[in-house]
């Protein structure tokens, strides 16, 4: 057996880069890692069994990441065992987080000898093509507040310098990933106003002494929610006006109909961001 740990991932700002190419299409944006995340064992097994917290799932981006990794070698399956705190499909990553940690375990239960960007490279190509998400994986492999502004590049990003510290959030229901990159205006109006936001990003990715940089940052990705017209759940609406009314600041978690803040607020569960990568366990 061997296990790995990836972190989950609050994406709060992102434009989609379409590429014909999977490894080349990816997301520019802002977003951070979480001290929660996914735990992954894996051992050989007659097929490929996939469990997420003790229950039997399909999860094809998962099974993706091993089928390309046993492929060329005499495994004919996996088990592989998720175990995360945090919820599937609202807004925390664990679809890309569940493929690095799986690439990271299995690269070592196979002794394939793999460097750990070429396996997050595979397990971005394994989001991408399952349309389970653009750039969730790129924050798991580096941790930490990142923004990413490189086109072409799907795992380049830069770090702010934003130290470890309570956050809160409180999630209401899923969004089907997979249907958003599909609807066309919308994606369209999401990249509109990923523009205007990312020319902010950069200017604040400069500034690297400002005291202030990680409400600036949330500000920005509030205005994001709202001319991306992602912001449209009325839960989520009247939690982030709470907290703004309290002297907060709050937004929406993308993709996910939920809210993160600095601030406690009522029904909010806290966690950290933490600057911890993928590794091995």
């Amino acid at each position: 057996m061997a296990s790995a740990f990836a972190p989950g991932n609050i994406s709060c700002v992102f434009k989609i880069i379409p590429h014909p190419d999977p490894a080349r299409m990816h997301s520019l944006g802002m977003g951070f890692t979480v001290k929660e995340g996914v735990e992954v064992i894996v051992s050989e097994y007659h097929e490929t069994k996939v469990s997420f917290n003790q229950q039997n799932i399909v999860f094809p981006t998962v099974s993706a990441v091993v089928n390309r990794l046993i492929q060329n070698t005499d495994v004919s399956g996996i088990k592989v065992n998720l175990t995360s705190p945090l919820p599937l499909g609202c807004g925390f990553g664990l679809s890309g987080a569940a493929a690095l940690a799986t690439a990271y375990a299995l690269n070592e239960l196979i002794e394939l000898d793999k460097e750990n960007e070429a396996l997050a490279m595979i397990a971005h190509v394994a989001e991408v093509e399952n349309r389970t998400g653009l750039g969730d994986v790129c924050s798991q492999y580096h941790g930490g507040c990142l923004v990413k502004l490189t086109e072409g590049a799907p795992l380049v990003a830069d770090k702010l310098p934003i130290p470890d510290q309570p956050i809160y959030y409180r999630y209401f229901g899923p969004i089907q990933t997979s249907e958003v990159l599909r609807n066309s205006e919308q994606t369209k109006r999401i990249n509109c106003a990923a523009d205007t936001a990312l020319t902010v990003l950069q200017k604040l990715a400069r500034t690297q002494s400002n005291p202030d940089l990680f409400s600036e940052c949330f500000a920005v990705a509030k205005q994001f929610s709202v001319d991306s017209g992602l912001l449209s759940d009325k839960r989520v609406i009247d939690t982030i006006a709470q907290i703004e009314a309290a002297g907060g600041v709050g937004s929406m978690i993308m993709l996910g109909n939920g809210v993160f803040s600095t601030h406690a607020f009522n029904g909010a569960t806290e966690t950290i961001l933490s600057k911890n990568p993928a590794r091995l366990i």
